[in-house]
């Protein structure tokens, strides 16, 4: 009932996932970011606790090919699960089990890995991978994007999507970007409008965190 793409930006060092589905609320418990570690999914029949596994993993030295590997071997109910994940070094691990719903595929590109399940043609990754690799100048946000809307494009779910996400790490503990459309009937023109509002803001909200004193105001009435 889901596709996804985790990605990595080469020049900024930022990672990020997109992710819709026809279920509600598919990023608060499908996607996960780590700043300077990586980005992944958990997806399918989900387990939100084997994202943060997988993340946990890279950050203690593993490859994403390789922790991808140990939580296959290690997890009991592993045929249930579709994941994803990408290090910092832009190499990807996934896993489709055999118990993944429907038509279903998973594809790797150039710091980038997209999967899906439900899927109303297994070319779907791949048309999010072709799109996300397109123009690696533009920022990692309009990059996952215009993955997210290739997909849709190809055909997406084999249902209509209800809900999407996107979540971006850089440089500080917490996402610099997370939002989420939870139930739409049109969650992917939303997402991409709160996109346009949050994007100009981003980096002020960062320093608003960091250097208070200086960052730029908020501009809203009743300010001082």
């Amino acid at each position: 009932m889901t596709l996804s793409l985790a990605g990595r930006c080469e020049r900024t060092g930022q990672f990020g996932v997109v992710i819709s589905s026809s279920s509600p609320a598919v990023a608060a418990r499908c996607a996960f970011v780590r700043a300077g570690v990586g980005a992944a999914c958990s997806q399918n029949i989900t387990d939100p606790r084997l994202g943060p596994r997988l993340l946990d993993l890279i950050e203690g030295g593993e490859t994403a090919e390789h922790a991808m590997a140990r939580i296959v071997r290690e997890e009991p109910l592993i045929a249930f699960r579709q994941l994803t994940c990408i290090d910092a070094s832009g190499g990807a691990g996934s896993h489709s089990g055999e118990r993944t719903l429907g038509v279903h595929s998973t594809v790797h590109g150039r710091d980038a890995v997209a999967a899906g399940n439900i899927l109303s043609s297994p070319g779907v990754p791949a048309a999010m991978v072709a799109a996300f690799e397109r123009d690696p100048e533009l920022d990692l946000g309009e990059r996952l994007l215009a993955a997210l809307r290739a997909g849709i494009e190809a055909g997406g779910e084999a249902g209509p999507v209800h809900s999407a996400g996107m979540l971006i790490a850089w440089d500080v503990p917490w996402p610099v970007t997370d939002l989420r459309v939870d139930w739409s009937t049109s969650p992917i023109e939303d997402l991409a409008n709160v996109w346009y509002v949050w994007q100009p803001q981003m980096a002020d909200y960062r320093r608003r965190a960091l250097e208070p004193e200086t960052a730029p105001s908020y501009g809203v009435p009743g300010e001082r």
